[in-house]
């Protein structure tokens, strides 16, 4: 793959704005992504703000930001305003959802994926206690999930349907329609996790019809930990009252009146306690950058370098532990090494950031400001380390 010219490859102007780029090669922003310049200046404007305002910072801005900053996610998400409301992460997210629902009828089924990121399944795997049965769906190649198998599972008795929009080992694209299409049908809700896809895949959660989502801005929205989203389809807001709840959920918190919450309408009723205001700050020069650029031009550009990842792989004898349809591939590729921890570790030792999970293999991953270079780079870097560690073995 030879090096994209500046003439050619526009998005390399973004590149400036990421100051560890010039001490590192990152290939890691499926796990986090590079911090833009401009969080400097947020977080300044966040500490001004407290050390200013003090307490009256909540009145000029602070209480409303999980939903100001909600709906500059909508924006690149395709949800209407007033959908999404901003919490620490996915899992407790994904626990306001559980925590709406009843298992103790026949419709108790919760039907996902072995490939479902752990931390979510820890959450739906917590309520069998309270009547959940668990559908585990396996996969046949630690790579995709057969759509059919999956979309089976799902009858009459299902609940809920927990799925992964992108698959976190193998960078496998679920179909979503056809899910979507099916719980319609028997009754079951469908969550959507979107961390892996948002940012680097175009979607609209309008037209998915999806009844939640969650996700997070670690990755590809380049927004920090801390900064986590749960989407509720607008025509169910005021439908459930969560059990995960607090007094930010609350029809009028200022009251602080004694007893059992009286919920607010809309999007609020989906708080929990006092929000975590620093990420919210932390989170917005991402989310500004990405809505400038737009996904389909970061997904365009993902399609041609990880392609090339995946020939120059290939081309140099290495296994791959991702679809090689680019219609199916997410913005990741994992690639299966002996030894696959160790030449991780060797990798980030020559400052190549990549990173490794067990049963997959070393996940690498280009973004909008990687150079295609330093996607050759990675690759023959990775081949080195493992023929040296070939022949360290066979001394």
């Amino acid at each position: 793959m030879p090096p994209a010219r500046p003439s050619e490859d526009e998005l390399l102007r973004y590149r400036a704005e990421f100051p560890i780029l010039d001490t590192r090669t990152y290939m890691i922003s499926h796990s986090l992504g590079a911090m833009p310049r401009g969080v400097f200046a947020k977080m300044q404007e966040f500490a001004a703000s407290w050390n200013e305002r003090g307490i009256q910072a909540w009145e000029d801005g602070w209480w409303e930001l999980p939903y100001t900053v909600g709906d500059m996610l909508g924006r690149i998400l395709g949800a209407a305003p007033r959908s999404i409301t901003m919490h620490q992460n996915v899992s407790v997210a994904s626990a306001l959802v559980a925590s709406c629902l009843d298992f103790s009828g026949r419709r108790n089924k919760v039907v996902y994926t072995e490939m479902n990121f752990p931390s979510v399944m820890y959450v739906w795997e917590a309520h069998r206690r309270l009547g959940a049965r668990i559908h585990m769906v396996p996969s046949d190649d630690g790579i995709t999930v057969d759509t059919g198998r999956l979309v089976d599972a799902i009858d009459d008795e299902t609940l809920v349907v927990p799925i992964s929009h992108i698959l976190f080992r193998s960078a496998f694209i679920q179909d979503v329609a056809a899910v979507m299409e099916k719980a319609d049908k028997v009754g079951a809700m469908v969550v959507l996790d979107c961390y892996q896809s948002a940012g680097t895949l175009p979607f609209s959660l309008t037209d998915l019809r999806v009844h939640f989502a969650v996700g997070g801005s670690v990755k590809w929205l380049i927004g920090g930990p801390g900064a986590g989203y749960l989407y509720v389809r607008p025509d169910l807001q005021d439908r459930f009252q969560p059990a995960v709840t607090g007094w930010a959920a609350h029809a009028h918190p200022f009251d602080f009146e004694i007893g059992p919450n009286r919920y607010a309408e809309g999007i609020p009723r989906w708080m929990h306690g006092t929000p975590a205001i620093a990420p919210l700050y932390q989170c917005q020069p991402g989310y500004a950058m990405i809505e400038e650029i737009g996904v389909a031009r970061i997904r365009a550009k993902s399609m041609r370098q990880t392609a090339g990842i995946i020939e120059k792989a290939r081309a140099l004898g290495l296994r791959l532990n991702s679809p090689l349809d680019p219609a199916r591939r997410g913005g990741s590729v994992v690639i299966d090494v002996p030894e696959g921890k160790r030449v991780c570790d060797e990798l980030i030792r020559r400052k190549y950031l990549v990173d490794y999970r067990p049963g997959a293999g070393v996940r690498i991953a280009p973004h909008f400001y990687t150079t295609d270079a330093e996607c050759d780079d990675t690759v023959e870097q990775m081949a080195a380390v493992v023929s040296e560690g070939a022949a360290g073995a066979a001394r």
